[in-house]
């Protein structure tokens, strides 16, 4: 095991492991807070409240015109 680490500085290849592994933890939690499942935050269905529904509105009806 020594000899691996006679080819590769310990220091460098400790520090490049940690970056590595804080990048991926990083970009898996920002993956896993854009779904809506395993979203922690906002939690599941968050843009599904009820009541929030968008409904078909009808056109209300004209005024009556005055009488000239």
């Amino acid at each position: 095991m020594f000899r691996i680490w006679m080819l590769f500085d310990p220091r460098r290849a400790l520090i490049t492991l940690f970056v590595f592994l804080l990048t991926l933890a990083l970009v898996i939690h920002f993956i896993l807070l854009s779904t809506d499942r395993f979203n922690w935050l906002d939690g599941p269905n968050h843009d599904r409240l009820p009541g929030s529904t968008v409904q078909q509105m009808t056109p209300l009806p004209q005024p009556p015109k005055p009488a000239p």
